[in-house]
């Protein structure tokens, strides 16, 4: 008996040592180094027509700048009649700011400040617009690039990627510059011609200021926005975009003789390449709450409380409960870990044919952790012997560096947000896509990735889809975002 009371008592004690321990951490825990920028004094918003900057919109939407996945299908004189309208449209704008127009058909503006020691900003938003998906047209409520403005809002591709930023921006721009604004930091407005198609733009911009020895305090380009319906807190959160994801495509290729259909060998190349891709996905990277993921993760749950705010401040004891659920969509998991998509496969020329060479493309979106070599590591382990090549379609994009969420830029940038979404959370994100602000690494600070739109998690998948729209609501929101994050960052 004694030996066993023995043994209660020291389970009861350290049963008691762990409920302490967790309750003290869940009692002190906060989320680190996330600035509120109630510091900052925001600057007014000048007076504006927002009537005309909606139709602005919609006629923007009608050009079609449609980047295809080969450029040379690309109608270049739509990029240019989109230049010659800016010109038109914006006249205080073009006065204030010089223009220059890259060979490629991307845009650099440039307003001069009035002290050349201070750093200047660089804000974002590209041109070009995706295809819509041939025969899908009729099922848009309204024609796809009409422009139409209807309840409340304006229809058409690109309205909300990315030309209601760019439109706003400008908007914002002319009614800062019509208003007599002058800056004493240096102002960059980069548009690049094909970020859609790889962004190759926004690098030759990103080059050439460098060139000119740019070094930025900030730059802001698109990528998150103000999710109402946010996971774990269930309500509003300005997300903000400190660091994307790597990109890369592997190209997966199984050669074999190839013959006639009728006599096939036991293996062929198809079965050799799907054999191969399947070793590939079956081992995909593990989930792991870490970088700009768990930093968003840390935000929320210190605003949710409760047995949430517990699981994250007791990660040592709980880790295994939130991974579990961070992997239960893909929506969520996506965050943290790289991803592994089979996208294309390529075999035979004809149905009755071997073929003598089986492709297959592997797109990997990679996080902030890990690497192309990593990557390629896990892919070449993963086949083991297997008789394929592995290659990239092309270089890949490492995946960004992460900016700071207590520096000047992050503050002018919560400031400006919060002063439209007074009560949200902010929090950090890691922005799972693409977008041309990488390019401007080299020159800038920090690079921040967030447009203040207001969007459920049901409404942005109308981003690269059908009945792709903006409401009036949220254009309106963006121009007073610019315009006070320019003044209060500029001025």
């Amino acid at each position: 008996m004694g030996k066993r009371r023995t043994i209660l008592i020291g389970g009861l004690a350290i049963i008691a040592i762990v409920a302490g321990t967790v309750a003290v951490r869940t009692a002190t825990f906060a989320p680190t180094d996330i600035a509120d920028g109630s510091g900052v004094r925001l600057a007014a918003v000048p007076a504006y027509n927002l009537g005309t900057a909606v139709e602005h919109l919609s006629a923007a939407a009608q050009i079609r700048t449609i980047s295809h996945q080969d450029a040379a299908d690309n109608d270049v004189a739509e990029w240019d009649k989109l230049h010659a309208w800016l010109a038109a449209t914006y006249p205080a704008t073009h006065e204030a700011m010089t223009r220059t127009i890259l060979p490629n058909r991307t845009l650099i503006y440039h307003w001069p400040g009035s002290d050349a020691s201070l750093a200047p900003i660089i804000v974002m938003a590209h041109q070009d617009v995706v295809p819509v998906t041939e025969g899908t047209e009729g099922d848009w409520k309204y024609p796809p690039f009409a422009g139409t403005i209807a309840e409340k809002a304006v229809w058409g591709r690109g309205t909300v990627d990315d030309k209601g930023s760019l439109i706003g921006l400008f908007e914002a721009i002319e009614a800062l510059a019509t208003r007599g604004f002058q800056p004493k930091r240096g102002i960059y407005l980069v548009s690049g011609h094909d970020e859609e198609a790889g962004g190759s733009g926004a690098a030759a911009a990103a080059a050439k200021l460098k060139a000119e020895g740019v070094r930025a305090l900030y730059t802001l380009d698109e990528g998150s926005v103000v999710l109402l319906d946010t996971p774990v807190i269930d309500g509003p959160a300005i997300l903000i975009g400190v660091a994307e994801k790597g990109y890369a495509t592997l190209k997966v290729t199984a050669n074999a003789p190839g013959g006639h259909s009728s006599m096939p060998p036991a293996e062929t190349g198809v079965t050799t390449l799907a054999r191969a891709v399947l070793d590939i996905t079956e081992k995909p990277f593990p989930i792991e709450m870490r970088g700009p993921g768990a930093a968003m993760v840390e935000a929320l749950a210190a605003h949710k409380g409760g047995t949430t705010k517990m699981a994250v401040a007791n990660r040592w004891l709980l880790g295994y409960l939130l991974e579990n659920q961070l992997s239960a969509s893909p929506s969520s998991a996506a965050a943290f870990h790289t991803t592994i998509a089979p996208t294309m496969l390529e075999g035979s020329p004809k149905e009755n044919v071997l073929p003598q060479s089986a492709t297959a493309l592997i797109n990997y979106r990679i996080a902030p952790w890990n690497s192309s070599a990593d990557v390629m590591a896990r892919a070449k382990a993963a086949v083991g012997d297997a008789p394929v090549e592995l290659s990239w379609v092309k270089p890949p994009n490492e995946p960004s560096r992460v900016s700071s969420t207590s520096s000047q830029g992050w503050k002018y940038v919560v400031a400006a947000a919060r002063a439209d979404a007074p009560g949200a959370v902010v929090a950090p994100y890691l922005v799972v896509a693409a977008t041309d602000s990488r390019s401007m690494e080299p020159i800038s600070e920090d690079v921040y990735r967030f447009m203040p739109m207001h969007f459920t998690l049901k409404e942005t998948a109308m981003i690269h889809g059908t009945n792709e729209h903006m409401t009036i609501d949220s254009f309106k929101r963006m121009i007073d975002f610019y315009a006070r994050l320019i003044a209060t960052s500029a001025g």
